[in-house]
C-alpha cells in the first residue's frame, strides 16, 4: 500500500534525524556489534538523570504500581511473560515533566509523538520475556495502536537504581546484556535505516535476583500519540 510506504519513508526519516543528534551529543555513546551486519541504533548516555530525580520518580512509581500489562497476542497462556508491576506517570507533575521534557529535547521529537512516561517495578523473580517493542501489525491489537500515532520509532529507558542481582536488560540476537546502573539512559531505534522493523532489537527485562529494580520506559510514535 501507498499509505504504507510512506509511513516507512516517515519511519526511515525519523531514524536518521534523531541518530544524528545522538551521534553529534558528546555525553552519548553508541554501542557497537561487531557481529551484527545489520545496523543498529543503540546508544548509552550515563549519568542521564540524577540520584535525587531518580528516587524521586521511584517514590511516584511505589504509590501508583499495578500488575504491568501485556499486548495480547492471543496464542497460549501468557500470564508469566511480563510479571512486573508499572503505571503510566503524571505526564502534567513537575518532576515527570522536567524528565519528559529532557528525552525529548534529547533526541528532537515533538512531545506529541510520545507516550506518556510510564514506570516500572520488577520485585526478586518478576522478569518481562524477550518481546519487540515495535508493534507486530498482524496482531488483534494494531487496527487500535495505528490510529493511536501508529508504530512506535524510538524507546528511551533510564535505570532508576541498580537491585543488588538480576535485572539485566538483555537483547539475546545481539548477545548484550546491560546490566542497571543508576540514571543511565538506554536509546534504541526499533525500525532498520528502510523503516522496517527491526527484528534484531528483541529484548528482555531479566528476572532480579536480589533486591527491586526500577526503570522508567517512553516511547515514541510515528505519528502523533496525544
Amino acid at each position: 500500500m501507498i499509505t504504507d510506504f510512506l509511513h516507512r519513508r516517515q519511519l526511515a526519516q525519523i531514524g536518521r534525524d534523531v541518530g544524528a543528534r545522538l551521534d553529534a551529543h558528546p555525553r552519548v555513546q553508541q554501542i557497537a556489534f561487531d557481529d551484527v551486519t545489520v545496523p543498529m541504533q543503540v546508544y548509552c548516555y550515563q549519568d542521564f538523570m540524577s540520584r535525587s530525580e531518580c528516587a524521586e520518580l521511584i517514590r511516584a512509581i511505589d504509590a501508583d504500581a499495578v500488575p504491568s500489562e501485556l499486548y495480547r497476542s492471543g496464542k497460549g497462556d501468557e500470564s508469566e511473560f511480563r510479571t512486573s508491576y508499572s503505571c503510566n506517570l503524571d505526564r502534567w507533575d513537575p518532576d515527570v515533566l522536567r524528565i519528559d521534557d529532557r528525552i525529548c529535547a534529547l533526541t528532537g521529537l515533538d512531545p506529541r509523538h510520545g507516550e506518556t512516561l510510564q514506570g516500572q517495578r520488577y520485585a526478586v523473580g518478576q522478569q518481562f520475556k524477550p518481546h519487540h517493542d515495535f508493534f507486530h501489525t498482524d496482531q488483534p491489537y494494531w487496527p487500535k495502536e495505528r490510529k493511536a500515532g501508529g508504530q512506535r520509532s524510538w524507546t528511551a529507558m533510564v535505570f532508576l537504581n541498580e537491585p543488588e542481582g538480576g535485572g539485566e536488560t538483555e537483547f539475546p540476537q545481539l548477545s548484550f546484556k546491560m546490566m542497571p546502573r543508576t540514571g543511565m539512559l538506554l536509546i534504541w531505534n526499533n525500525m532498520m535505516p528502510d523503516g522496517r522493523p527491526n527484528l534484531h532489537l528483541l529484548h528482555s527485562g531479566n528476572p532480579v535476583t536480589r533486591g527491586t529494580k526500577y526503570i522508567i520506559t517512553k516511547w515514541f510514535r510515528r505519528g502523533f500519540w496525544l
